[in-house]
């Protein structure tokens, strides 16, 4: 088309990964006249917490990829291109071509950036050189393989500071490894977790469990630990630590290394109007609305929202999202509030998950009545059989399950661990 403007929609959402799509569909079942446009460039579409389960050799790397437009709801228009700026002002978004797509609501729902190129080295060493991510689809298939050729060594385990798409899975992928390791009778020299963070899991509840889970393994935890450099041919990783503004810099022999990407929100976000100080897309945590444009909504991996991102904290801001977005469009205020709800299923061993389920602030808020400390079989089926096909058949067709979390009381000891 010639015209630098497209004609107008009522609703335009950026992005086509779980959020986006699960908007969409949302907003078709509620309204099935409604005109709702989805911009995505990618051919695919990925169940990407099964990444994990595919780098510990519990799941098939071609169950988590489907083409894109099958996944897109029926009605809703694709438009196969990245998104180059966001114009609150104008009311329109600027695709990569030039074009600009005019909107009565916008929903952004663009997902979390992977800065691969932040680290020195990283790009040349991916999937080569025993260095593997649980990050990408063509990298994990490495992670299992590596895992599975382990023979002893050096291997490490990165996270990075900051944000991170679903917190949990860089220790997830050293479970994994280190139960395979055992099953296999293959000893580790060193196993060591080395985590930008300050500590082994962001809600104090979850981790004094989950780090005596890292100590039964023999791990060596590392915190405020920050990968900076890898050189791939000489197997050897560079981290720097800070302390008493003192900066340390160590070079580690590895046989295997797992890298955790730095991550954050998508450079079309940061440079907009849109963009809270730190690049996120700055929305009112509890309606998901933007804090300065009334008909802009945002969810998933690229808000400001203080949750963590899961693909558990999508589920329960769909709902919100779509009812907010349907008053709007009606001029009708925003009554849906979202509580901060994200759950991490965190895979111990082969075999057994740790369901963290907590709102904002931390609180600790489990579906099931049963201590989510402990490390049980029946979550182990949850996350590899049960949260699949509710993704496939449910999420990304618009249903959605009752939310069932709540506070609980539970004892105030640690369980012991059963990893």
């Amino acid at each position: 088309m010639k015209a630098s403007t497209l004609e107008r929609r009522r609703v335009v959402i950026v992005g086509a990964g779980t959020a986006g799509i699960a908007v969409a569909a949302g907003l078709k079942r509620s309204g099935p006249s409604l005109d709702v446009v989805l911009i995505d460039p990618a051919q695919y579409h990925y169940y990407q917490p099964a990444w994990t389960l595919v780098g510990g050799g519990a799941y098939r790397v071609s169950r988590t990829r489907r083409v894109l437009a099958r996944c897109v709801p029926k009605g809703v228009r694709l438009i196969s291109q990245a998104v180059r700026a966001l114009d609150p002002e104008a009311g329109h978004v600027e695709l990569d071509d030039g074009q600009h797509v005019a909107y009565d609501c916008l929903v952004v729902a663009a997902g979390i950036q992977l800065n691969w190129g932040q680290i020195k080295g990283l790009e040349q060493a991916l999937g080569k050189n025993g260095v593997c991510s649980n990050y990408r689809y063509d990298l994990a298939p490495y992670t299992w393989e590596l895992v599975r050729e382990f023979r002893g060594g050096t291997a490490i385990f990165t996270q990075p500071a900051g944000a991170v798409k679903c917190p949990g899975a860089p220790q997830k992928a050293l479970y994994l490894a280190a139960d395979r390791f055992r099953r296999q009778g293959v000893h580790a020299d060193s196993l060591q977790f080395r985590s930008g963070a300050a500590s082994i899991f962001g809600v104090g509840y979850y981790a004094e469990p989950l780090g005596r889970i890292m100590d039964s393994y023999q791990a060596q935890a590392h915190y405020d630990n920050h990968l900076v450099e890898v050189r791939g041919e000489d197997r050897v990783a560079v981290f720097e630590s800070s302390r008493n503004g003192q900066v340390t810099r160590e070079e580690v022999a590895y046989d295997l290394l797992h890298v955790v990407p730095p991550q954050g929100a998508p450079d079309f976000i940061r440079s907009s109007p849109l963009a809270n100080e730190a690049g996120w897309l700055d929305v009112d945590k509890n309606t998901l609305r933007h804090t300065r444009h009334a008909n802009v909504f945002g969810l998933g991996d690229c808000i400001s929202a203080p949750n963590s991102k899961t693909a558990a904290a999508v589920k329960n801001q769909t709902p919100v999202v779509v009812a907010n977005v349907l008053s709007t469009l009606e001029g009708l205020a925003s009554t849906h509030t979202y509580d901060g709800y994200a759950g991490c299923p965190v895979t111990t061993s082969v075999g057994k998950v740790l369901l963290a389920e907590f709102t904002y602030g931390g609180v600790p808020t489990p579906t099931f009545p049963l201590d989510p400390r402990v490390p049980r079989r029946s979550f182990w089926w949850l996350k590899r059989s049960f949260l699949p096909w509710f993704y496939w058949n449910m999420l990304l067709k618009g249903r959605n399950l009752p939310q069932w979390h709540k506070k609980r009381d539970f004892p105030a000891g640690v369980p012991s661990v059963q990893r």
